[in-house]
Formats: structure tokens, sequence, C-alpha cells
């Protein structure tokens, strides 16, 4: 690629102060738009009294030539005030100049000028005005001034927060906090406070920060590209301070005009609006007391019981149910709802900036901004610490499977497939329609990893779970024959994708060693949740589709042919310690026509509560960590509509108000049982007694822990026929007592129940001791050896 102008370190740049021939420079010679522009920067009516390279303070007092200016602001995408408008129609009316450079130019350059004067102004549409931005004769040094009791702004300078270092590491996808690098940061230079800008567009010809504080003028503000071969444009640009809306205007090598937003934008305008806001990520934090034993509270021999929320449907005022609750307001709601439910953590799907609402999170253009529906990053920073105060932990949901086309977003962010491939077979997501991250990339990856990193150190999130992995692993995931390409083995296995997860938990967990990084992956592939030493993925847990599929369509059944598909139930624990499994019962099972859990149960109205409070029963019960989705404690009648509250007036109904009941009380059994959780990924945790019981569609089980006396029995009944007298061994002789019993009338149930039971000395499943109790219908006991 031949070498920009901008990076000529004899030259200086092509908006500086220093009178060249341009017929010295070839490059731009070749260039008609950057002749042009060279030539009629050149051109400008200057003071003589200034030298070459000093700061004008002052407006010059000469006579401008008038100059058509264009706004490439498209409808839609900027945030223009009416306040900002009436100040350039006054600009316009004053007829006061700009301060300008005080260079003198050549001969050549008034004849320029001259004749620039000369034509008449014409409109440009807003396309075309991007491609007349390096061909405008506007004078591109303005330095601070007041025209007329109005704010402009001075030249971009040269400034960089880049060592040698960083690019190295850049370069090498090493950088795991590019995001105190990249992006817009509000800093002190020479005296002055202003806002760096940094992008990474390599492809780009020339590139230019517009936004409300030019008027979105998009040759006013150009950034300088590194003489690295990083592909960096930078500057800093006095005096424009958080609050600033702005966005990049690239002219690439292709010759395409593109308007992006700031892929490390920390915060974003709010939708249908698209342009980013200088921001900073301070805050105060009060969570100590949290973070310094978040390696106990997230230990994988801990409770870990996770309520999964949708941010904008959990809840919405009645009086107004088109207004979502602030991350302020969710502080007051959401943080006691759930420390009283029992959860021990809150999982957010994504809560990046998104401008599809329907997509629910999960197409980001905005990976380092928090949704600004919902308020500021430092609300958001307030909510996660309540949260902690809580004592409860907070996961989000993590997208670096794909991301929207959108126009404004990562997509052919320079003008080529910068973030994505370029091959279709690989780049391209036929189900999501949006576009896969190109992970052999180094520089790609960096990005991806710092925003991993991120959310972790600004935002003290406690874990980060990963969407759709399956579609990461495979290249023909999702692809008929012929629409992918094999890797370089001949294989299916997206090599540089696996290469990439591995490199993500081991740069999180070097860095964080407390949290948790769990994978949503819904195949067979080995390790997931297993260490990279040991030829894993290096996740700390995985989701247990198998299990939710398998149980789920289970369920379904109608009791009486449950002894048919015994081994549905039966089958998870012959795999339930090859990974960390977390089972999931999430917002993809209530919604597209699936049906709400509570419908997904057979019988009459009471039956399906009873089965649904076995389902939980047998989940809290089952190893593995827990999660369900809003709506699901109390029985949510509806499919999940992202657009409309949950159903909390159920909640006046006794049958709902026994699912939650049983919720909070299987949640406390979970956290006070140290066999629930202490060997959860550990087969010596779980040993079955009746697991063959088909035509009664009974099981029984042990559920161990560290200590032999906290061992549990758990019995479950899956028919609505209560069995009298039903023998079962025991593991140890003694008086069994019974803990839970998922049918007791709290919870809407029957109410049946089992007095204290000594263990007998009958032999029974291959044990020396016994015991005989009833067994409820529909229901689950545990039982526990005082």
């Amino acid at each position: 690629m031949e070498q920009p102008f901008f990076m000529d370190k004899n030259v200086g740049v092509i908006f500086g102060k220093e009178l060249l021939k341009i017929e010295q420079y070839p490059y731009i010679v070749s260039n008609k738009a950057l002749k042009t522009k060279f030539t009629l920067t050149m051109a400008k009516k200057v003071k003589d009294s200034i030298a070459p390279g000093t700061e004008q303070d002052k407006p010059s007092t000469e006579k401008q030539p008038k100059v058509q200016k264009s706004a490439s602001k498209k409808a839609g995408t900027s945030s223009q005030s009416a306040a900002v408008a009436e100040k350039s129609t006054a600009r316009k009316a004053s007829k006061k100049p700009l301060a300008v450079s005080t260079e003198k130019p050549s001969p050549q350059g008034k004849k320029v000028a001259e004749k620039a004067e000369a034509k008449p102004a014409k409109k440009a549409s807003a396309k075309a005005s991007g491609k007349k931005a390096a061909t405008k004769a506007v004078e591109t040094t303005k330095s601070l001034s007041s025209v007329e009791g109005e704010t402009t702004y001075a030249s971009v300078k040269h400034f960089s927060r880049f060592t040698d270092f960083d690019v190295m590491l850049f370069k090498s996808g090493k950088h795991y906090k590019l995001f105190d690098k990249l992006g817009s940061h509000v800093v002190t230079h020479n005296g002055v406070v202003g806002t760096y800008f940094a992008v990474w567009a390599p492809n780009a010809h020339y590139v230019s920060v517009i936004g409300n504080f030019n008027y979105w003028d998009n040759s006013s503000h150009p950034l300088y590209v590194r003489w690295d071969g990083t592909g960096i444009w930078e500057g800093f640009i006095p005096h424009v301070g958080n609050g600033e809306t702005y966005k990049y205007f690239i002219n690439s090598t292709n010759g395409a005009d593109l308007e992006k937003a700031d892929p490390f934008a920390l915060r974003s305008e709010e939708p249908p609006r698209t342009a980013s806001i200088v921001w900073d990520t301070w805050y105060e934090w009060k969570d100590k007391e949290w973070m310094m034993h978040r390696h106990r509270n997230n230990a994988l021999n801990q409770p870990m019981s996770v309520y999964e929320v949708h941010f904008g449907s959990w809840s919405r005022s009645p009086e107004t149910p088109d207004l979502f609750l602030s991350y302020r307001d969710m502080a007051d709601k959401l943080v006691p709802y759930v420390k009283e439910m029992g959860f021990t953590h809150v999982e957010f799907m994504p809560l990046m900036e998104h401008p599809f609402y329907p997509s629910w999170g999960y197409q980001i253009t905005g990976y380092f901004a928090a949704s600004c529906r919902y308020g500021t990053p430092q609300d958001l920073m307030f909510l996660i610490e309540e949260f902690h105060k809580a004592g409860i932990g907070v996961i989000m949901d993590w997208v670096p499977s794909h991301f929207p086309g959108d126009s404004h977003g990562l997509y052919q962010f320079d003008g080529s497939h910068l973030y994505e491939h370029a091959d279709v077979r690989k780049g391209f997501h036929p189900d999501w329609k949006s576009y896969i991250f190109n992970y052999g990339r180094n520089e790609v990856r960096s990005f991806l990893i710092s925003n991993a990193i991120f959310w972790l150190e600004r935002y003290h999130v406690d874990g980060l779970r990963v969407d759709a992995v399956a579609s990461m692993l495979y290249l023909d995931y999702s692809r008929k024959h012929g629409e992918w390409v094999p890797n370089e083995f001949g294989g299916r296995e997206n090599t540089e994708a696996i290469s990439f997860l591995k490199e993500f938990n081991e740069a999180v967990y070097a860095m964080f060693p407390d949290v948790q990084t769990i994978a949503e992956e819904s195949t067979s592939f080995s390790g997931v949740s297993r260490p990279t030493y040991a030829g894993g993925l290096g996740f700390g847990q995985k989701w247990m589709m198998g299990w939710m599929n398998d149980t789920l369509r289970y369920f379904a059944e109608d009791p009486v042919n449950r002894k048919y598909h015994h081994s549905g139930l039966t089958f998870s624990t012959i795999y339930a310690f090859t990974e960390n499994f977390m089972l999931p019962l999430s917002h993809d099972e209530v919604v597209h026509g699936k049906k709400p859990l509570i419908y997904k149960m057979p019988g009459d109205e009471w039956q399906q509560f009873a089965n649904l409070r076995l389902l939980y029963a047998y989940m809290w019960t089952h190893p593995g960590t827990k999660l369900l989705f809003m709506g699901g404690e109390f029985a949510q009648t509806r499919e999940w509509n992202p657009r409309y509250s949950l159903d909390w007036h159920l909640l006046q109904y006794t049958p709902h108000q026994g699912i939650k009941k049983l919720v909070m009380a299987l949640n406390k059994l979970y956290k006070e049982e140290p066999a629930l959780y202490e060997k959860s990924f550990d087969s010596e945790g779980f040993e079955w007694i009746v697991n063959d019981d088909a035509e009664n569609s009974v099981v029984v089980y042990t559920r161990k822990g560290n200590n032999p006396k906290d061992d549990l029995i758990i019995a479950l009944n899956l028919t609505p026929v209560p069995r009298q007298d039903y023998r079962f061994g025991a593991n140890c002789g003694g008086t069994w007592t019974e803990i839970f019993n998922s049918d007791a009338r709290e919870f809407w149930g029957s109410g049946m129940r089992n007095s204290n039971k000594v263990a007998e000395d009958i032999p029974s499943h291959w044990r020396k001791n016994s015991i005989s109790v009833c067994l409820p219908p529909l229901a689950m006991l545990v039982f526990k050896c005082l």
C-alpha cells in the first residue's frame, strides 16, 4: 500500500503549517482528492507575522474566502440538537471567520484560492459531502476562540497513548487492555484538557472525528495515522470532553465514505440514534468485602444458583409500561428480590449496546458501552455494587461469536472486512444473518479478549457466560455440504476459534482467578470445561444442554407413559461428570412457540404445578450448578416476550405462590446442605440407589459431601399415584429424617409427609440397611440421617 502523506516525518501532515511544493510528493500528486486538498490548504490567506508551527490563540481578522459547509450527518444516526443548529446558523450569519493557521500562502496557492472563491458553492448530498471531505477548502487548524459568544475547537494535535510495547502487543494479538489505548479518552495535554481519539482502520485513506462540536464537518478534525504500520489513527482535540457526541468519518482505500461509531466507545446514544459519546468509567467502588471473598463465593465446590434476567422485560411500571426501569430502579427492586429468592448469582442477558431491541442484546454494536436504554455506565456499576453488597454475584452474557451488519457498526469498518472473515463461508452466519469474527487475525483477538477483561475489571463482573460457543467450534455449523471450508487438516473444527477460546480463558483466569467463564455449548465437543494444559478449552463451566432437552422431553410425557421413557431421566448421569456442568432452564426454552414451563407439563392444573415442582426439585438435587430464567420461579403462564413485563399479578394466586415458595426453599436447601454442592463435579458425590424401577417411575439416589454425615437420600415419584411403604436401601443405620418435601401444603401440594424413619436391618439395593417410606404423588423427598 502506498505511503499516506501523513506518515512522512520529514513533511509533517497535510493539514500542518509547513509550505511545501506538492510536486515533491508523488503519492499526493497521484491522488486527486489529496492533491486538491493540499493545494487549497496551502492557499489559505494568513498573517505573515506568525512563524510556521506556532499556534494561533485568536481568530484571524483577515477576510476569509466564503466556503460552503456540508454536514455529513445522516437522518436518524446523529444527534445534532436544535441548539447546535442554531449555533451553525448564527455562525453563518456572523460572517466572522474561524481561527486559522497563520501560514503565508504561496503565489500559486493564492491563485488556487482565488479560483475557489470565484466558483459558486454547490449543494451536495449526504453521500457526496463525505466524498468531498478531502477537497473542501476549509481551514482545519482551528484554535479555541470566541466568535460572537460561541466556542470553536482547536485542530487535532499530535498525541499518543501507545508505547512501542503496546504496538508490539497489539500486532501480536497479545494486548488485553486495548480499552486503555483505543477509543476516546479525556486527558490533559500541554496543560489543556481535551480528548484523545484513536481508532484502528488500516485500510483508510483518511479518518476524521465528526460530532456536534464541529457540526459533523468531516474535514475539520482529521486524525493522524501512525508511522508503525498498525493502521491506528489518532490525535488529541482540545476542549472536547465527556458528553460529546461523535463518530469517525472514514474514507476507505476503495473509495467508500463511512460514518462509524467508535468500537471502543464507553457510551452510546440511545437507539435509534447511533453515535458514540465521550465518557469514562470512573467509579468509587464500595464492594471491597465482596471482592475480597469472591474466590470463595465463585468456587466450584460452593453453591451456584443463577437467576437469568432480561433487563428490559423483568418488570415495568404499570403506569408507564412502555418505559424501561433504569439501572438504579432495578437496584431498588431486583436486588432485594433476588436476595429474597435465595439465588447466589444473577445473570444478565447482554447489556452491551445493541441497536435492535428484539435481538435480546445478542446483536452487539458497542462492545464496551453499557446499554444506554437503562442509564449511564456508572448507574450499571451502582447496580452491580448493590448486588455485591447483598452477597450476590453478577454474571454477564458475552457474545464473541458474531455481530450485526449495521452500517455504523463493525461490519466493513474501514471499507474492508476488518473484523469479519472476507470469505462468507467463514464470515457469515446463515441462522442469524450476522457476521463472524476473524479469530485468526491478531488485532481482532486482542479486541475480543480486551473486551472480556474490560467487563471484569471496570464493572467488577464475576463471570462471563459465553454465547453460542458451538457455532464457533465448527466450520460446518448450520451449513450444508459445499457451504463451508475445511480447516488446514481437512476437518470441520474451527482451529482459529478453538485457539482463540483457549487464549481467552487463559487470559481471564490469569488476571481474574476468582471469576467463572461459562460456555453455552450444545455439542459433544470434549474438554470444554477442562484446563487448556490438559487439552481443554479452559472454561470454568459448561451448560448441560443434553440434560435440559432430555429432562423436558421426559416431563412432557403423560405419567402413564413415563415408564417407557425412563432412560430419558437417568441417562444424564452417564456423562454428568465429564464436564463441570451447569443445569439450565434458560430463556431459549420459553419463547418462539415452545410454551412456558408450566404448560410443558401434562395433566390438569394441580398435576401441572406438581410436575413443575418436581422438575425444579429434581434439578436442584441433580449434580451441577443451576440456572433458571426469570418468570420460571412463579410459573409464568405466558411465553416470554421482551416487549412486556413479567406477569407479576399471577402471584396473587395460591398455586403460583406455591412455586415461588418452593424455589426459595430449594435455594435454602441447596446452600445449607454441603452434599448438594461440595462434589457437584465429582462422581464420588453421586450414587444411584434405585434407577431401574421404570414400572413405577421411581428413582432414588444419594448425594454425598466431604463428610459422610452430610449424605442425603433423594427419592422421586414421577407419577400421580402415591407409593405406600416403598422400601429402598440406606447408606447407614440410624434415624432418617425427611428434611424436604415438594408435596408440602405450603407449596400447594397434597401434604403427604413422613415421620422419622429408623433404618432397619433389612438388606435392600445392595445395602445392609433400608427404610420404608410413603412417596407422595409427583413429588420429591429428601432424607438425612440425624
